[in-house]
């Protein structure tokens, strides 16, 4: 029996408190997920959350850290570059090995029901868990919490309401939970130095898949204030099939055309062994094959084969 290995990745409305950051990842932990990697910003003001195990550990775990988050963050007090419409804004779920996609819609499906009804939440669905699926997290959250806090958009109704639910929109201090079933993504921040704001914001339209530029890239510009520094904040989804050197490299180009330069690239939570391969596959000019003797994988493979060899161990004497 292979190991069957779910992972979430939360991104909270909060990233300037580290008790509440601490408080997250400590429910999760507390349920039985084990959690990879925090990741905070201040500009943001968001923190994302990398936890792994077990289907049920992982669901126990999303549900508790949406208990924190309603308890503890108040988005009519909350100000960031990046949007969003929830304390728990958004909530995808990732078969990582031995779970198919389905399996992944159906605990997203699962957490949604009980955010609704033992957290008291209203609750969007996306990605692969939405039905049809394929609804984007751009089109839920365009106007942010301010958008619904009072009623709901007309073009957009939650999929989950709390019972008895008698507000006219989103609850009054935790907005609304996006949940969603997806394949693993890279997010990623690329920091632009000597490009205006103006500009770099048509760069990232052009990128866009919705407008026409690269497929599965998702991305805004934006300034942190704090920091004085300038971005470009993107997700690339299905890192499987999408090359993030690819769009690295149309980034340079567009902003070198604008006399600017990539500074540094910050990778939001893990980081895909895809990005890291190509990478180096272009600086070193690596033969062709070389991906398959990539050593993360083939230790991922001759650990699974392991656990199977060791259940059916177990099977076989019992």
């Amino acid at each position: 029996m292979t190991a069957r290995v779910l992972e979430t990745v939360p991104n909270f409305s909060e990233g300037r408190d580290p008790d509440t950051v601490n408080a997250l990842a400590d429910a999760m932990r507390a349920a039985g997920a084990d959690v990879l990697d925090v990741t905070a910003d201040r500009d943001h003001h968001r923190c994302v959350l990398t936890a792994v195990g077990s289907p049920s550990a992982v669901e126990a775990a999303a549900v508790e850290a949406a208990k924190v988050a309603l308890d503890r963050i108040d988005l009519r007090r909350h100000r960031g570059v990046h949007p969003r419409i929830g304390a728990l804004d958004v909530l995808p779920f990732v078969p990582l090995a031995g779970l198919s996609m389905d399996d992944a819609r159906d605990s997203a499906r699962r957490v949604a029901g009980r955010i609704a009804r033992e957290v008291g939440l209203p609750v969007f669905l996306y990605g692969y868990a939405s039905d049809p699926p394929g609804r984007r997290l751009a089109d839920l959250r365009r106007g942010g919490f301010e958008a619904m806090k009072g009623g709901w958009p007309p073009d957009r109704r939650p999929d989950l309401l709390p019972p008895d639910w008698s507000l006219p929109g989103a609850h009054a201090s935790a907005g609304a939970v996006c949940v969603g079933a997806r394949r693993v993504l890279l997010a990623w921040n690329v920091y632009i130095e000597a490009v205006a704001l103006d500009a770099l914001r048509r760069i990232a339209r052009t990128l866009r898949e919705s407008a026409g530029g690269l497929r599965g890239v998702r991305a805004l510009a934006l300034h942190l204030a704090e920091r004085g520094e300038y971005q470009i904040s993107m997700n690339l989804e299905d890192v499987d099939t999408n090359s993030p050197m690819a769009v690295f490299a149309e980034i340079e180009k567009r902003v070198a055309a604008e006399g600017g330069r990539v500074a540094r690239t910050e990778v939001v939570g893990l980081v895909p062994d895809r990005l890291v391969f190509e990478a180096a596959a272009d600086r070193l000019a690596l033969d062709p094959g070389t991906a398959g003797r990539l050593l993360s994988q083939r230790l991922a493979t001759h650990l699974a084969e392991q656990a199977k060899a060791a259940c059916k161990q177990r099977e076989s004497q019992s």
